[in-house]
């Protein structure tokens, strides 16, 4: 049986431990902070949110879609669900040890563990599937249907109540009994394991000769020897049937692992739009582009953000279609960085089949995502900052791969003007050549300029008025030969407070 909600074709297989290539991303774009929202403080629900948004890159737009179906049927059915997974769960809870199936053991442990993990893990699974049949018709998705299918038509009472008759003999409870020819030298040939014979409820057949003749051999309880042959003759019946055993218990505790895994990604998203509803932040359902170069989006807000100060943030509306790189300028602190990560953000969450925080999101598929921001003076670096930063570029350029998107943040800011802004259109010519998407943040005037020519680019600025005053939304506007040194001026010398992060919060 296959489960089929992450994949409409194969298994979602986690990682063990699953990790982003590049930490500067995840560092960058805060995505703790959306883990621990979609997590709540579960250590396997962390696990399952990493792996689905480590994978998120190999995603068609096809499997997207059919994540974003079964994602609105969890949001309309949210208690179904969490019960659905709750049931998935139960074996694996700390009082459920003995489900867990062990290896390398002799044959009669085999057979008493795969009979006892195959009798627990098919009233789990009867049990879910009864639940499952009461709720089916508020159900729409083809992922669901299709697992509402699998469990009836592999699971129905008849076959329940057949596996469960076999499953008490499978016991033993009177006894292993185990036919044998006798072989060359008095030893035992052609061993076959019998089905246990039933008690003769009559008691006048008890009463009557049996026609054939039998022999009792009795052990004495003494007898380490005898009582070792007589385990050995029983081992040698039971391992015709020990490994059968042993794959089909595998096989259901194996689904089970798979309904918890697949059902645990949807519950994150759950948990997140929960904390988003406790904040009043709106979602949407992205629309995923195998075209390149479309990117457009309304009211776009950074999902991290708005968890982090806990309200509704600014969002920005960008039409960016037929672009492959969006360049940034303008007054600091208006947003800009702001922008970068809800676009990252969406990206990502949009290619794992996710909502995203906006009233509407397109955008092409991408092959990854990498960041470049500018980091703080580290004393204990052995090089100066600007090496810093051309060491981990030469870390993304061994990496990244056509059709990726790169985030860069005051890159190249470390030199002086002129050097940087070379360097920087350097880069950026090179990585539009490999039909990568950019979008860079930058005070630098001359990188900027460099592109005024080009029809693939778009310029948004923030923008701030005569005082000082910011809206935190970016506007289409063509880079200015003007500095925002007054900012840094007004700041140290006790003018108007310049703006913090919080007054992004809309009132």
């Amino acid at each position: 049986m296959k489960v089929f909600l992450m994949h409409p074709d194969r298994d979602f297989v986690p990682a063990k431990e699953a990790a982003f290539d590049d930490d500067d991303f995840a560092q960058d774009l805060e995505l703790g902070v959306l883990l621990d929202a979609m997590a709540g403080n579960d250590g396997y629900l962390d696990d399952i949110a990493r792996a689905a948004l480590a994978g998120a890159w190999s995603n068609d737009a096809g499997t997207i879609l059919y994540r974003q179906e079964i994602l609105k049927d969890c949001l309309a059915n949210d208690g179904i669900v969490r019960e659905l997974y709750a049931l998935a769960l139960e074996p694996f809870s700390e009082d459920k040890r003995r489900f867990y199936i062990p290896f390398g053991m002799d044959p009669a442990s085999k057979v008493s563990s795969s009979v006892s993990t195959l009798q627990m893990s098919l009233d789990v699974l009867r049990r879910i599937r009864n639940t499952c049949n009461a709720f089916y018709k508020t159900f729409h998705s083809r992922g669901f249907n299709r697992l509402f299918e699998t469990l009836n038509d592999n699971l129905d009472d008849d076959y329940l109540a057949s596996v469960k008759a076999d499953l008490e003999r499978l016991k033993f409870n009177e006894g292993v009994l185990v036919s044998a020819d006798l072989g060359e030298s008095g030893k035992g040939a052609n061993f076959m394991l019998r089905e246990p014979q039933e008690k003769d409820r009559h008691m006048i057949q008890r009463l009557l000769p049996s026609s054939q003749p039998s022999f009792t051999i009795q052990i004495h309880p003494r007898d380490e020897a005898g009582a070792h042959a007589l385990g050995e003759l029983q081992a040698r019946g039971l391992s015709l049937i020990s490994d059968a055993l042993m794959q089909s218990a595998e096989h259901v505790f194996g689904f089970l692992k798979l309904l918890r895994a697949e059902l645990g990604f949807y519950v994150t998203c759950l948990n997140l739009n929960d904390r988003l509803k406790g904040i009043r932040e709106g979602i949407c359902f992205p629309v995923p582009s195998e075209k390149q170069g479309s990117f457009s989006c309304l009211d776009l807000r950074d999902t991290c953000l708005a968890l982090t100060v806990n309200g509704k943030v600014v969002g920005n509306d960008v039409d960016a279609d037929g672009k492959s790189l969006i360049i940034v300028t303008g007054a600091n602190r208006g947003g800009k960085s702001t922008f970068l990560r809800s676009v990252g953000l969406a990206q990502l969450m949009m290619q794992a089949g996710m909502f995203v925080t906006a009233e509407a999101f397109s955008s092409s598929l991408h092959s990854g995502l990498f960041s470049h921001y500018k980091r703080e003076e580290d004393r204990s670096m052995t090089s100066g900052k600007f090496d810093e930063e051309l060491v981990r570029m030469d870390r993304i350029a061994a990496r990244i791969r056509g059709r990726a998107l790169v985030l860069f943040n005051e890159s190249f800011a470390a030199t002086n003007e002129r050097e940087g802004s070379e360097i920087a259109h350097q880069i950026v010519s090179a990585l539009l050549e490999r039909a990568v998407m950019v979008l860079f943040v930058s005070h630098m005037y001359e990188f900027a300029r460099s592109f005024l020519d080009r029809k693939d680019v778009l310029f948004l600025r923030a923008d701030r008025d005569d005082a000082g005053k910011r809206s935190f939304r970016l506007r289409p506007g063509k880079p200015r030969a003007t500095s925002f040194g007054p900012d840094l001026y007004k700041g140290i010398f006790g003018a108007p407070k310049v703006s913090s992060r919080s007054d992004l919060v809309k009132m």
